[in-house]
């Protein structure tokens, strides 16, 4: 058993710190989520990927180039021209309904998840 009374006791700001808090509070927030039907590890990921991003006038869909500037899925390189959704949801909802059908290189999203997931 050890002896306790050799060491003081803790502040409440040593037992903060020990734990890792700071002072300010270290702040964690998603602003940005993949959108695929190939998953994280596949090779093709980045290719098919669409990230539904936080922007300044709210939520946009993007290809890392380009930005949804309908809802009908036309696309725009301007991204004062793209569309901007208050919140996550109808912007995910969207890029959710965009992903199987996203072609590269003339190859949908589909159809490059079935070439390199041949036994799914």
């Amino acid at each position: 058993m050890t002896d306790r009374s050799s060491r003081p006791a803790m502040t409440m700001g040593e037992i903060r710190k020990a734990l890792g808090y700071t002072d300010p509070p270290v702040l964690v927030e998603a602003t940005r989520y993949s959108v695929s039907v190939l998953p994280h590890a596949d090779i093709n990921f980045h290719a098919y990927a669409l990230y539904v991003q936080r922007r300044r006038d709210g939520w946009g869909i993007t290809d890392g180039a380009g930005w949804v500037e309908s809802r009908s899925g036309h696309w725009t390189l301007d991204s004062h021209d793209a569309l901007a959704f208050p919140t996550p949801g109808p912007a995910l909802a969207l890029a959710r309904k965009f992903a199987p059908g996203w072609v590269v290189n003339g190859i949908t999203a589909t159809e490059a998840y079935r070439r390199t997931h041949p036994d799914a």
